[in-house]
């Protein structure tokens, strides 16, 4: 029996195993220091799995500063727990539509824009969980693939809901998260499952421009799996990105001012295919004309809910003041909590009774 195998925890087996099991502990098992000695300079060699793990009782960051963070046992089943359902959910799916586009794959940036105005540079305001970023949008470079993506993101352009088996014109961004992150890489958004597997029964071409490169953090691109099939995913890139110049698949059509929202969200704990542990809200993704653009932007004020009305007459039982307007204070009964001083017939909370008034 060789000495690495009996480093571990054996399931039940014969007399005859645990006799040998025995006489290795006996022995020492003197292999097992060798590799947890090895394992040990493995972690600390430069292409070990964390370069700079100098302690192992610490968590191992990485060159930038990221704290390596792993997932707790408890957290891993509830992620499984969720990814069971979620594939279980897949089933009733509709992913092909059953009609046609309502618009016939012909969607301009006119009906996209429709209401904002003209003054002031476009620009895409998207609400997260870790911080709110603006995004000039590249009108006149790529038209056609803002007009998509301000289409989806207001509720303009139609598009395949395969939870509901229908074509809808409801904001497609909002309440999504980013399902995919990569530090010094990208973060990912706008699949309205929540795994990258969303589509939305339409797609638009890729729309490159020679004089944009994925060379920098903050770019706002079009995420595709295949060439000239956009469809509701992107991503916005947390560093330079060369290689995605090699084909057109990844359309860029504009650029987010808040770097350190992007830094902050790629660096969250992540599990399997860079999936955040937990989950980084999109609130909603909003299309404004901002004059200075980006730069200028501040955050949208809070607003009423569609259709609520300040002066309308509330629907809910009548206050003290609706039942008693007089201006005269109503004197409270006595109770265990305001009772009468002896002899003076006032109640302790300072008010006169009505028995005693004019006395």
């Amino acid at each position: 029996m060789s000495t690495h195998a009996s480093c571990h925890p054996a399931p039940r087996r014969p007399f005859a195993s645990w006799l040998a099991l025995g006489i290795c502990l006996s022995t020492g098992c003197g292999g097992c220091e060798e590799e947890t000695a090895e394992a040990a300079a493995l972690a600390r060699a430069p292409g070990g799995s964390v370069a700079n793990a100098e302690n192992l009782d610490e968590p191992p960051v990485t060159d930038d500063g990221y704290q390596v963070i792993s997932s707790s046992r408890q957290m891993t089943t509830r992620r499984d727990t969720q990814e069971e359902a979620r594939r279980r959910s897949r089933d009733d799916l509709v992913l092909e539509p059953t009609s046609p586009d309502p618009e016939a794959g012909d969607f301009t940036l006119e009906e996209a824009i429709e209401g904002l105005g003209t003054d002031g540079t476009l620009v895409a305001e998207i609400n997260t969980g870790l911080g709110t970023m603006f995004c000039d949008l590249f009108t006149e470079d790529t038209p056609k693939t803002v007009a998509h993506f301000v289409g989806l993101a207001r509720g303009k352009r139609p598009w395949w809901d395969a939870r509901f088996g229908q074509w809808r014109t409801a904001p497609a961004y909002n309440r999504t998260t980013f399902h995919r992150v990569i530090p010094d890489y990208l973060i990912q958004g706008g699949d309205y499952l929540g795994d990258g597997t969303g589509t939305i029964g339409v797609t638009i071409p890729d729309e490159p421009h020679p004089r944009f490169t994925h060379d920098r953090a903050g770019l706002l691109c079009m995420a595709s799996m295949e060439v000239d099939e956009n469809g509701a995913q992107w991503f916005i890139t947390d560093g330079p990105a060369p290689e995605l110049d090699d084909d057109s698949r990844y359309t860029i059509f504009g650029r987010c001012q808040q770097e350190d929202i992007v830094r902050r969200i790629a660096r969250v704990p992540q599990g399997e295919a860079n999936r955040p542990l937990t989950e980084v809200l999109v609130a909603n993704v909003r299309i404004r004309r901002v004059r200075g653009g980006a730069d200028a932007a501040r955050p949208t004020p809070p607003q009423a809910p569609e259709g609520y009305d300040p002066e309308r007459q509330r629907e809910a039982s009548p206050g003290p003041s609706e039942l008693y307007p007089s201006d005269r204070p109503r004197n409270i009964r006595e109770s265990p909590l305001f009772p009468r001083r002896p002899g003076t017939g006032e109640d302790t909370h300072g008010g006169d009774d009505d028995d005693h008034a004019g006395e």
